[in-house]
């Protein structure tokens, strides 16, 4: 009332002074007190909500014993707790071949039940049962794990593994007490594979099914059993899509959240308000060099003159938009040991065709091919290369016979489907040149890819690459624990394989990741595998509240 009083008292221009004095008091007491809770608060996640991911495909077996398909790992990785995350603690002999592992106390199911070392024991031997068809199979091969007691763990490995580590980071443990009584053979007629028993930071709530059969989601709430930290985003929904057009439509019509593996071609197809996150995947892909079927890739001239002849920068601009990192080794920037200086070959056509001249293969007036006489028989560099129908891959290729066609190298391209390659090309190693790609671990262990020995199916040394100095790197990198020499290893083994140019390493794609704009928590991530976007995924967070510092 007082101030009503004292207003009406003052004049016109005492008024309006009044208010804009008033009106700075405010904005600056509030500009202060903004500025205030700047330099004495800090943003940080908060529980809140719900996220629905987009995933192409349909799952079949969400075990991670049996998975073989993204789909099945993406969802086995929001069930199913990693052994690293189940782990208190563990020590590992001088030798480096016994590994005593300590499971935390307390630990449970999903499903109320106890989690103990006899299910950790029960996941492995039946991952190295041959009946249970296992794509984990190789990995765990020679290790013999026992029951020490309820929370004790060892294993013994034959020889000591360097990277033995990431073997326990990627195991996902079963439950012995749901899996237990079925035939290793059985595992996949199991409804279990369907609704899951897991330990992971989230569990199975319910799927939705059409009545034609078709998975359209599956629906997960915050496990309260989980070992490690509790996600901030209260429910997790998974929905799944047919094609890509149709995942890309749900995203712009706000139907999901986010979705993985989004092509640099597409970007330009989401229309609404997002965040893209590149993450690093340690995968690349090269065209391996089948000398044992071409007397002219027996010849490093020839081999040499390809890798000048690949112009990886362009590919990476016009393929990928350039997001993808050029690769001139048979591992990737993300990985231990990388050195982007070893085999990093200038694009140039001229100083191909300079090697090949020199080389003795000169250009068929006729056919414009390139010839050379090798003993009694006169040799063409008329090559071919098996291409899966992949478009990236497929542009790819074109790219490179334009180019290769420059120096008078004819490549003929025969683009199959991806599954007829893998169940048939490879097997065999029916090829002259294959253009494929390698999905690496986080460790420089090339043993798979690499060592003479896997030159045959189901080895992946897919250039069928021999070279004993190189086998011996290879060997003494997976056991050598001190970092600093096994860096010089890595580095002599980089070396070596560049000597012998037994492919034309690529390009390592981007994995991106396309959500809403105030998604968190994914950013600076590398993966292995794209379904390691959900390892980690309790630190996703859709909102923020301010605390004091």
């Amino acid at each position: 009332m007082f101030i009503k009083k004292f207003i009406q008292l003052l004049t016109k221009k005492e008024r309006i002074a009044l208010f804009i004095a008033a009106g700075i008091f405010l904005i600056s007491g509030s500009l202060w007190l903004i500025n205030f809770l700047n330099k004495n608060t800090v943003a940080v996640p908060t529980g809140s909500g719900k996220y629905n991911e987009g995933v192409i495909g349909q799952p079949k077996f969400i075990n991670p014993i049996i998975s073989n398909t993204d789909t099945d790992r993406d969802l086995s990785q929001i069930v199913y707790a990693d052994l690293t995350d189940l782990i208190d603690h563990y020590t590992v002999s001088d030798d480096g071949k016994t590994w005593d592992v300590f499971l935390k106390d307390g630990l449970l199911w999903s499903d109320n039940k106890p989690l103990n070392s006899d299910d950790v024991v029960f996941t492995i031997e039946t991952i190295q049962d041959p009946e249970a068809n296992s794509p984990l199979f190789s990995t765990w091969q020679g290790i013999v794990v026992s029951r020490i007691s309820e929370l004790e763990l060892e294993f013994n490995l034959r020889n000591p593994y360097a990277f033995f580590l990431d073997n326990l980071k990627q195991l996902q443990i079963v439950p012995k007490h749901i899996f237990g009584t079925i035939p290793s053979s059985n595992l996949k007629l199991s409804n279990y594979n369907l609704e899951p028993v897991g330990s992971g930071p989230y569990k199975y709530a319910n799927y939705a099914l059409r009545q034609d059969g078709f998975i359209t989601e599956y629906n997960f709430e915050i496990n309260p059993n989980y070992a490690g930290k509790k996600p901030f985003i209260s429910q997790l929904s998974v929905k799944f899509f047919q094609g890509t057009n149709e995942i890309i439509d749900a995203f712009n019509s706000r139907k999901i959240d986010g979705f993985g593996n989004l092509s640099p071609k597409d970007v330009n197809k989401i229309k609404i308000s997002n965040k893209i996150t590149e993450l690093k995947i340690p995968r690349y892909y090269a065209i391996f060099l089948n000398q044992n079927s071409s007397d002219a890739l027996k010849d490093i001239s020839v081999r040499e003159a390809l890798n000048l002849a690949t112009d990886k920068n362009t590919l990476v601009a016009n393929i990928f938009n350039g997001k993808a990192d050029v690769v001139n080794q048979p591992i990737t920037p993300s990985i231990e040991g990388y050195d982007s200086q070893i085999g990093a070959d200038q694009f140039s056509l001229d100083q191909a065709s300079a090697l090949l001249d020199k080389a003795g293969w000169l250009i068929n007036k006729d056919t414009g091919i390139r010839e050379k006489k090798v003993g009694k028989n006169v040799v063409t560099l008329d090559l071919q290369m098996i291409v899966p129908q992949i478009q990236f891959l497929s542009d790819t290729a074109d790219l490179i016979q334009s180019d290769w066609e420059k120096i008078g190298v004819k490549l003929s391209l025969i683009k199959l489907n991806p599954d007829d390659i893998n169940q048939e090309i490879i097997k065999t190693r029916n090829y002259q040149m294959l253009l494929f790609g390698n999905i690496l671990g986080n460790n420089p262990d090339l043993f798979s890819f690499w060592h003479s020995s896997e030159r045959f199916y189901p080895g992946l040394n897919l250039s069928l690459f021999q070279d004993n100095q190189a086998d011996s790197l290879i060997e003494t990198i997976r056991q050598e624990s001190d970092a600093g020499k096994r860096l010089n290893e890595i580095e002599a083994l980089q070396k070596e394989i560049d000597s012998q140019k037994p492919a034309v390493f690529l390009f390592s794609p981007y994995y991106l990741y396309v959500s809403v704009k105030n998604l968190n928590g994914l950013e600076n991530k590398t993966l292995i595998t794209p379904s390691d976007r959900f390892k980690g995924i309790s630190d996703w967070y859709l909102q923020t509240t301010r605390v004091f510092k």
